[in-house]
């Protein structure tokens, strides 16, 4: 598995297994998400995408589960995790109204509530999960550097940041935001023209894709764009989800995908998407069948 320098001291899998949904699973016990574990490392896939919010406040306690039973576990990780959404459920069930708080005391009391389900001492990279309108940026970025400082995070970046938030936030901070984790796909195209990519690959920055099969359309997708996939997927010897996946992959930038499942055939074809070289004119065909007609 090919790994991706974030910067100079935090390297990821080029594909990272989402977890957003494992708390969903009629199968939450330790034993079982060590195995969904174990089969990402199989393939060389060491970092997992965690956040705060996934399964209403409760998929960090589940991942948490399994590194407590087997500790020796956390060493082959990279851990990502997110905070800022507040919503009226789990911890925040008294909450009135969903909302995002970046405030100082927040963020802090996120990251100790994260590393205290998870059964860490050191989360790798802290995601601020959603871009804040109240963000008194001074004050985020206060948080976020004296939090690495402390080393109870290690790196911190941003998630859905449009450039105008990332560089806001940035000019409070002291070290650099080493990536930004938006919605990319065949069935969200928009990054690719509306500057977001274009921004982050003039700076350098290794994206993290999240939602790569469009949440799940790109596999029931018809029409042209499922007939472009099929036949792509016929060549390689692969399923729609490689193929969809590949696309992300031909991209100079880096880009990471977030993978996300919980059903363990499905965890080991992640690497699938390896396996999938898309030519010039072979992504464009798929561009064009996402995009519904032809470039310009």
């Amino acid at each position: 598995m090919e790994r991706v320098k974030l910067n100079d001291t935090l390297e990821f899998s080029r594909l990272i297994y989402g977890m957003w949904r494992v708390g969903d699973d009629t199968d939450t016990s330790p034993s079982y998400v060590e195995k969904k574990i174990n089969v990402c490392l199989e393939q060389g896939i060491t970092t997992f995408d965690q956040a705060d919010i996934y399964g209403g406040y409760a998929a960090e306690a589940v991942l948490g589960g399994a590194l407590k039973a087997n500790p020796a576990l956390r060493s082959n990780m990279e851990i990502v995790t997110k905070c800022d959404i507040v919503a009226p459920m789990g911890r925040y069930a008294s909450a009135k109204v969903k909302h995002y708080d970046t405030s100082r005391a927040h963020i802090e009391k996120s990251v100790e509530i994260s590393l205290s389900e998870m059964g860490i001492e050191t989360i790798d990279l802290l995601l601020i999960h959603r871009p804040d309108p109240l963000m008194d940026h001074a004050d985020t970025g206060a948080a976020l550097d004296d939090l690495v400082k402390s080393g109870k995070v290690r790196h911190v970046g941003v998630s859905n940041f449009r450039p105008w938030d990332w560089e806001l936030l940035q000019s409070a901070m002291s070290n650099q935001l080493v990536t930004n984790q938006i919605e990319i796909s065949l069935k969200e195209i928009t990054p690719f023209t509306n500057g977001d990519l274009a921004f982050h690959q003039r700076l350098g920055t290794k994206l993290m894709a999240w939602s790569p099969l469009g949440g799940g359309a790109l596999i029931s997708e018809s029409g042209l764009l499922g007939a472009v996939m099929d036949e792509v997927a016929g060549t390689f010897g692969v399923d729609r989800s490689a193929v969809a996946v590949a696309f992300l992959l031909a991209h100079p930038a880096q880009l990471l995908p977030v993978m996300g499942t919980n059903n363990l055939e499905r965890i080991a074809k992640i690497s699938d998407a390896l396996k999938v070289k898309l030519d010039r004119e072979t992504w464009y065909r798929l561009y064009e069948a996402a995009l519904g007609n032809e470039v310009p």
